[in-house]
């Protein structure tokens, strides 16, 4: 048997290539698919199976794409009703993959159509060798259950969540191999491992959410202070539901002259710089949102960038545009309108005016907490690592929520943005001065380098 994991850092999301004789299928793919046929024919496999866990929120997924280009089959659980050709899965339907069978199990609970899928390989043994869990059981986590909004509340989810992992999941062996579909980072848990692969031994020890507890409680514990679901996750589910564009059908964003790209700003497009931190910190177009390439820059995309506003794209070279509209394609950002032919060096040249965004340490920013005059101080990270440990004096403002939030602050007083690491407060920064606050900084470093200096914090 040929088993691949193919893990996509951008959006935390993990694929599958599983081959046998020849053929093989591919799980749970992404949208951009070259992936899987390079990977297939270094293999000697022919991709004839293209199988969906469920109806994917955070991302566009690739099985129209792949089958366009394979004539590959598309399967789906039952209750996804998507609106072209596939196959519908129930429990204990099979799809023959040479001599590996994929056994399918009905896993409700993060979506009403989730299914997982049972690994055989018939010619090593009949017993499962493991188990792709989709969105219902993550690594030290379990899918979030408030993803359907009026179709179902989060506690019926829940509960049917419960009882998928219970009746089934922690019904196999032990030494079941658990391979999902997220690993750290993704929207669609809260606290996923960093590990992308674990048993179900593992997990039945470690996972929290697989300890005995009664199922009242489990419902509770999961749907209690959820945080806001991403508006680009309907859009997703309903093109994936719908069957998204071709690629090839998305035109290839033109290059645009600085003063063209000032023209379209100021109509109303979005620019959008995908250069480094420090790169933005030094000058950047005034009004540019900040969303790094190096980062999870396709979630935060999604969820910050306006879905029916153009985009316009600054890089640094014409590839690294090209690798940007890629991934914003890859959540269901399609309307790219041009990039900044030159880059900011053209901007520049054209005497347009440069903005600049403070970058500074922890010791400068400790400094300034301890002045006569501290600046204000946003933490925009996640309320679970807020409540983990912040700076005393700290306003939490999480990243997701902070362009629409109310801030009790003037546009005069001088603010710090801090997070993790840098990168998302730097986000934070480019959407703090589109607001009109100009006395903005963004602490490189972030929490981890004011832990790493033994600074204090508070819970």
């Amino acid at each position: 048997m040929f088993f691949k994991q193919i893990y996509l850092g951008c959006l935390a999301q993990a694929s599958y290539l599983i081959g046998s004789k020849g053929e093989a299928a591919v799980v749970d793919p992404r949208r951009d698919v070259d992936v899987y046929l390079e990977e297939a024919a270094a293999a000697g496999l022919t991709i004839r199976h293209v199988i969906e866990t469920h109806l994917h929120a955070d991302f566009i997924s690739g099985h129209r794409e792949l089958a366009a280009r394979t004539g590959a089959t598309i399967y789906f659980g039952h209750r996804a009703n998507a609106a072209f050709p596939h196959v519908a899965l129930r429990e204990g339907d099979e799809i023959a993959v040479g001599d590996v069978r994929l056994r399918a199990l009905e896993t409700p609970g993060h979506t009403l159509e989730g299914i997982s899928l049972l690994v055989i390989d018939s010619s090593a043994s009949a017993t499962p060798k493991a188990v792709l869990t989709g969105d219902t059981l993550f690594i030290g986590d379990v899918g979030r259950p408030d993803l359907l909004g009026e179709v179902k509340s989060a506690e019926e989810m829940a509960g049917m969540l419960y009882d998928s992992l219970h009746g089934k999941l922690l019904a196999l062996p032990d030494a079941v191999e658990v391979w999902p579909a997220h690993g750290a980072g993704s929207l669609c848990g809260r606290n996923i491992s960093q590990e992308t692969s674990s048993t179900i031994g593992i997990q039945r020890r470690d996972n929290w959410a697989l300890r005995k507890m009664p199922r009242e409680e489990f419902v509770s514990m999961l749907t209690a202070d959820l945080p806001e679901a991403p508006a680009y996750f309907s859009r997703d589910a309903r093109a994936n539901r719908e069957g998204g564009a071709l690629l090839e059908m998305l035109p290839a964003p033109p290059p645009l002259a600085p003063a063209e790209v000032a023209r379209r700003r100021d109509a109303g497009s979005q620019v959008l710089d995908t250069r480094s931190t420090a790169a933005f910190g030094t000058a950047h177009v005034p009004g540019a949102i900040h969303i790094g390439l190096s980062g999870q820059f396709a979630s935060w995309a999604g969820s910050l960038l306006d879905p029916d506003a153009p985009i316009l794209i600054v890089g640094e070279d014409p590839d690294r545009v090209a690798e940007a509209r890629m991934r914003l394609a890859r959540v269901g950002l399609e309307n790219v309108a041009g990039y900044l032919e030159g880059g900011i060096p053209a901007w520049e040249k054209a005497g347009l005016p440069l903005a600049a965004t403070e970058q500074i340490t922890v010791d400068e920013l400790a400094a300034r907490l301890a002045s006569g005059r501290p600046p204000a101080l946003l933490d925009v990270r996640r309320p679970a690592e807020w409540q983990e440990g912040h700076i005393g004096g700290a306003r939490h403002a999480p990243l997701h929520t902070l362009d629409a939030e109310e801030l009790p602050l003037a546009s005069e007083v001088p603010v710090a943005a801090i997070c993790g690491g840098g990168y998302r407060s730097s986000i934070a920064t480019s959407l703090l001065e589109r607001r009109g606050f100009h006395r903005v900084c963004n602490v490189v470093g972030g929490m981890a380098a004011w832990r790493g200096e033994g600074r204090e914090t508070v819970a």
